[in-house]
């Protein structure tokens, strides 16, 4: 199979249960790029990534579930949520008593402590929301009731989509830009690299990455995607703890 470009999702895919990277994997993936493929991860996490994805393993990076994309240290494709936009959506949240953040840079600017749902996320600000005037790469909920994701679905102005994962705390509710896709960051890279579609091959496991498997070429779930995901899948692969992405990739790209 003729693949120019490796395009895979972190938690549930790439990653293990316990979020490290085998070594096979790691051959594997600096076999594709020592043979002149694009190796890029496409995560809903945003400045966490790099503590679990070495960059030295990508060519690009898409985080904030597309929000924006990197060559190196050039942005290449960026979709925020204007903060004018956003404060109504922030303001109304906290009056209701729903954990909510807003986070741009890295930095997390919330009105919860973060850390208490992620130990290793130090890098955040309680906030009024009130004067707040920056633009967000995301805003996201912790473990929403069914009722508070209703609440929220309803603030949304037709430029903004939501979208639930899975993790540690539950249900995460993520709130981004329309065009901050997957597949429309993949698309904007491709162009950059002169690559096609049809010569990329992407792995993913959850909903947000349904767009993503769709566009490229080759769409690839891993053994333990959720039904809906291994229902548009081109291919099922072994599960993330089995390395199931590199197995693949060694069996079926030149």
């Amino acid at each position: 199979m003729s693949i120019k470009m490796i395009v895979t999702d972190l938690d549930g895919t790439l990653l293990k249960t316990d979020k490290s990277i085998s070594d096979y994997t790691k051959t594997i993936l600096e076999k594709c790029q020592k043979s002149g493929i694009k190796v890029v991860y496409a995560t809903g996490r945003g400045g966490s990534a790099k503590k679990v994805a070495p960059s030295e393993f990508f060519n690009g990076e898409i985080t904030m579930n597309g929000a924006v994309a990197r060559i190196g240290d050039d942005v290449i494709y960026n979709r925020l949520i204007p903060y004018q936009t956003a404060r109504p959506i922030l303001l109304a949240c906290n009056k209701r008593g729903i954990k909510i953040t807003s986070e741009i840079s890295g930095m997390h600017y919330s009105n919860f402590v973060v850390s208490d749902f992620w130990s290793y996320l130090t890098n955040f600000r309680l906030t009024d929301f009130s004067p707040h005037k920056l633009d967000a790469e995301k805003l996201y909920s912790p473990a929403p009731t069914p009722e508070e994701i209703q609440f929220i679905n309803q603030l949304l102005p037709d430029n903004l989509y939501s979208v639930m994962n899975y993790d540690i705390t539950g249900i995460l509710l993520s709130i981004m830009h329309k065009d901050a896709t997957k597949s429309k960051a993949v698309a904007e890279l491709a162009r950059v690299w002169g690559i096609s579609s049809k010569d990329i091959v992407a792995f993913g496991d959850e909903g947000n990455d349904i767009d993503l498997l769709e566009y490229a070429g080759v769409g690839v779930a891993v053994g333990n995607a959720l039904d809906e995901v291994k229902s548009i899948a081109n291919h099922i692969c072994d599960t993330n703890d089995n390395d199931g992405m590199a197995k693949w990739l060694e069996e079926n790209v030149q």
